[in-house]
């Protein structure tokens, strides 16, 4: 057994690791921290009460060390590259959950804030498990993709080559208001976001540069992306509706088939998707089809599991010479 731990524990994210780790057949969860600590995870989070008894530290890298073999930073920017540089320096594999390794130095200044880890920067791993399997392999350093880039690459990747990339690509994101954290604000309280609907930072969103970048990066082309999310009043799920113009005619859905036909956790479906069926599962749900030269992609994924905390924990079974699949959720919370 492996000896994991979570740092950034009280979160949304944080909660879904515990959940999938403590009966994993492969890690043994050994620690939990904060940034406060001196509390316990039944404290932190009730509803495991009677099924996990572990202490949650104030977080400290030599701890961390000492006690995990990989750990798993459920934590913002910034603060994420600073526990990360201590803990790759002391061996310890890390699964960063933040935007810190995501992106190249230029584009993370650009959007986040400066970077404090630059030594480790070229060595992390995008972990979009699809596309950089092999590599996640090797890594020590896996920088986990956000829900919104997740959704949006799975879904647009395949059908790069058959796109006109001189035109811009469309992104209508919606995602439920877990999405957004625990922390209580003005647009995810209740009054605000029961029976509404709302786009937040339209054409200006971060992720925008971060799946341009990707895309440019395995399909060695520049598109420009036009991305609006929108919060719905859901508690989780995400859906992403990609527009772009073909440049051929092609038959959409026989591409994602062949495209995806040894991943078993994509599932390409005849009908648009919808949110409901993969909330719970690591599953990515994708539809396609096309009108001349139209094409529409929409993709659905669980924000907190696909989107974050079960594709980190792909990530980490394939740093650690696991199978892929090991200890994922795949049945949906229906109805």
């Amino acid at each position: 057994m492996i000896k994991v731990g979570i740092v950034g524990a009280s979160g949304y994210t944080g909660l879904e690791l515990i959940k999938m780790l403590i009966s994993h057949s492969g890690f043994t969860l050994t620690y939990l921290a904060t940034t406060q600590g001196d509390i316990s995870v039944e404290a932190l989070h009730p509803s495991l009460v009677d099924v996990v008894s572990l202490p949650v530290e104030k977080a400290d890298a030599n701890k961390v060390a000492k006690h995990c073999e990989l750990v798993f930073l459920a934590l913002p920017h910034q603060a994420s590259m600073g526990f990360a540089k201590h803990l790759l320096d002391k061996g310890v594999k890390v699964v960063d959950l933040s935007a810190d390794y995501r992106l190249t130095l230029d584009t993370y200044e650009a959007n986040y804030c400066p970077h404090e880890d630059k030594a480790h920067l070229d060595d992390a791993v995008y972990g979009l498990i699809e596309y950089y399997r092999e590599a996640l392999k090797k890594t020590n350093l896996t920088a986990s993709p956000g829900c919104y880039p997740t959704a949006t690459l799975l879904g647009i990747l395949p059908f790069i080559p058959y796109l006109d990339t001189t035109a811009p690509l469309f992104v209508d994101a919606k995602s439920g208001v877990s999405g957004a954290g625990k922390k209580l604000s003005e647009i995810n309280n209740f009054v605000h976001i029961n029976d509404n609907i709302f786009a937040y930072n339209p054409l200006k969103h971060r992720h925008a540069p971060e799946i341009a970048e990707k895309i440019e990066k395995l399909n060695d082309v520049k598109m420009k992306i036009h991305f609006v999310p929108h919060l719905i009043p859901a508690t989780r799920g995400e859906l992403v509706s990609v527009y772009g113009v073909l440049k051929e005619d092609i038959d959409p859905l026989a591409i994602l088939k062949a495209h995806y036909k040894n991943d078993p956790f994509i599932r390409i479906r005849e009908t648009p998707v919808d949110i409901k069926s993969t909330a719970g599962t690591h599953f990515c749900d994708i539809y396609a089809t096309s009108n001349d030269n139209a094409l529409f992609v929409s993709s659905a994924i669980d924000n907190l599991l696909r989107g974050a905390s079960s594709q980190a924990l792909a990530a980490a079974n394939l740093m650690c010479g696991y199978d892929e699949g090991m200890g994922l959720p795949v049945i949906p919370y229906m109805p």
